[in-house]
């Protein structure tokens, strides 16, 4: 039996090594990194340890890519928060020369988002030149939300990540994504947002909405690279559903699973009384750490109220579970809401593969909102997204979940507001 502890070290060698690697990129270097149709997009709040000198940040990727739009770009998005001079406003202005130059601008927000959104970052949307901004009820499809977060520019290019369309993820909020250039993926991205915003005028109009022709139901393992989304009514031809898709992966595992999330129980999102009990990730989760599989969580230290923490404190008893809260700490300028928490929702798989998407890991998510999740067969991304994750495993910020301590509420501005 290899010995558990040498194994440690030698993982944590490995990423000494790559750390210090990092400190060597020349001045001028292009920080990118890229597989076949993929690059991978990182946010590390400022003023922390999470800094990644070869990722591209969210806001210099997303005024690239509007920058580049030539004829439509097409956003949805959960809520809008803006705030002057902050980088947003900076991918904002972006935005805003190429609705002045004749690129044709669909934007489509959750309803239920307004009360995230600040009044001021919607008007500024409206002003935009040749901009058509559309609230969705997706309720009124599924019982959820449109939770998804994601851009396609001239049906070529596409990003699909964590970052809400708010100034605090682009500075105050550690994030990742994908921006993506396969083109069978783009065309899937593009085929869902045209679904929904079709949806939209027919809601608008208080017209029926007519069931989707068709649903992915092939539920083998698969090669390469592809689109997982939810909710699976919902998805166009060929969409693959991610709520049955993340059960099938986590049962292909047979080393190692490794999870960050912001938000995760067994439970549905809602009222703290009324939660429906959600086992399908949990008994995934479960089932591969009693066949052997090494498991490492990480959550957001918003994830600490109840009863939530009590769900986490039973998974962490598991054998072969670990679990960690990440804390990070207020910024120098103080107090910011709805900020300083990490929001990735990422997992790597044997180190060979991995998904990198929208979805919080509990009821809700993947079963009736709108969501997006990349699965990546490729090793080279797997590793490279296994390195982030060591690095906040191994930050300051990471501490084990203790199971024999209270855990106090979030405090207000913290609490599960801005998924």
């Amino acid at each position: 039996m290899p010995d558990i502890f040498s194994c440690r070290w030698r993982r944590r060698l490995r990423f000494l090594l790559w750390s210090s690697s990092l400190l060597i990129l020349s001045p001028g270097a292009s920080a990118r990194f890229e597989t076949e149709g993929y690059e991978l997009v990182y946010t590390a709040p400022v003023e922390t340890q999470l800094q990644a000198g070869d990722l591209r940040r969210s806001d210099d990727v997303w005024r690239d890519m509007f920058a580049s739009a030539q004829r439509q770009i097409d956003i949805a998005q959960f809520y809008v928060a803006n705030q002057p001079g902050s980088k947003l406003d900076e991918v904002l202005h972006t935005l805003r020369a190429a609705g002045e130059r004749g690129v044709k601008i669909r934007f489509l927000m959750e309803e239920k988002g307004l009360r995230n959104s600040t009044p001021e970052t919607l008007e500024q949307l409206k002003s935009i030149p040749n901009l058509e901004l559309r609230l969705m009820p997706f309720g009124k499809l599924s019982g959820g939300i449109i939770h998804a977060k994601y851009f396609v520019i001239d049906d070529r290019q596409a990003f699909v990540g964590s970052q809400n369309f708010d100034w605090r993820a682009l500075e105050h909020i550690q994030e990742t994504g994908l921006r993506i250039s396969d083109a069978p993926v783009v065309a899937q991205i593009a085929a869902i947002f045209n679904q929904d915003w079709q949806a939209q005028a027919l809601l608008a109009a208080d017209q029926p909405v007519p069931p989707v022709a068709s649903q992915e139901t092939r539920t083998e393992l698969r090669s390469g690279n592809y689109l997982v989304a939810s909710p699976h009514s919902w998805n166009p031809p060929g969409v693959i559903d991610s709520q049955a898709a993340l059960p099938q992966l986590l049962a292909s595992a047979t080393r190692s699973v490794r999870v960050q999330v912001m938000d995760y129980a067994p439970l549905s999102y809602g009222s703290q009384h009324s939660r429906p009990f959600y086992p399908v990730i949990d008994n995934a989760l479960r089932s591969a750490a009693a066949r052997g599989v090494h498991i490492e969580l990480m959550v957001a230290d918003w994830n600490t109220d109840r009863p939530d923490i009590d769900w986490l404190k039973s998974l962490a008893l598991v054998p072969n579970v670990e679990i960690k809260v990440v804390t990070i700490p207020p910024a120098s300028s103080g107090f910011i809401p709805y900020a300083r928490v990490i929001h990735s929702k990422i997992m790597i798989l044997d180190d060979r593969l991995a998904w990198i998407g929208t979805s919080n890991w509990r009821g809700g998510y993947l079963d009736n909102s709108r969501n997006l999740e990349l699965v990546l067969n490729n090793e080279n991304m797997a590793q490279r997204l296994n390195q982030l994750y060591q690095q906040l495993w191994h930050s300051p910020y990471a501490a084990a979940l203790r199971i024999d301590y209270d855990y106090p509420p979030p405090q207000p501005g913290g609490e599960k507001k801005a998924p």
